[in-house]
């Protein structure tokens, strides 16, 4: 970190957990933009220029395009007093229904997360049946069966 407080690309890289491309990347097409730049050209960015980039991190798992990332920060953007494409009403009413999106993705995530946390106490219960001489493994046909020869799950 700079003594005014600003930051080179790998320090924001590791604080992101953002590579170095991806962030190139996301300035190429206008989703971040450097704060500054140093003498020497190398980008700087300020704790704001780091908050945005967490933003756009947490918007994985919702799996929206580029495009509607694009959209989603012009929006939030124009809530902070920003331009927005029919005003801060169209900004809302566009944060509205990616809350919504939001919200049902969250939905699916948690059905997904229920069905790993089932698989994780089949297998826990499974391993704490006494031992047999192989381990289990699944075969094409769904059924539990031993590999004896490498007494390792084998799953086709």
């Amino acid at each position: 970190m700079t003594e005014d407080g600003l930051m080179q690309i790998g320090e924001v890289a590791e604080r992101t957990y953002l590579s170095l491309r991806t962030i190139r990347y996301y300035e190429e097409i206008g989703l971040v933009v450097p704060s500054a730049r140093s003498q020497g050209g190398f980008r700087l960015y300020t704790g704001t220029d780091v908050r945005r980039l967490w933003f756009i991190r947490r918007l994985k798992p919702l799996e929206l395009t580029l495009e509607q990332i694009r959209d989603l920060m012009a929006a939030v953007d124009a809530c902070r007093g920003g331009e927005y494409p029919g005003g801060e009403a169209a900004a809302r009413n566009t944060l509205a229904a990616y809350l919504s999106v939001a919200r049902a993705r969250r939905e699916t995530l948690r059905d997904q997360l229920a069905g790993v946390e089932e698989f994780t106490e089949d297998l826990s219960d499974l391993l704490a049946e006494p031992s047999s001489a192989a381990a289990p493994t699944v075969r094409e046909t769904g059924e539990l069966k031993s590999d004896v020869t490498s007494g390792s799950p084998d799953p086709g």
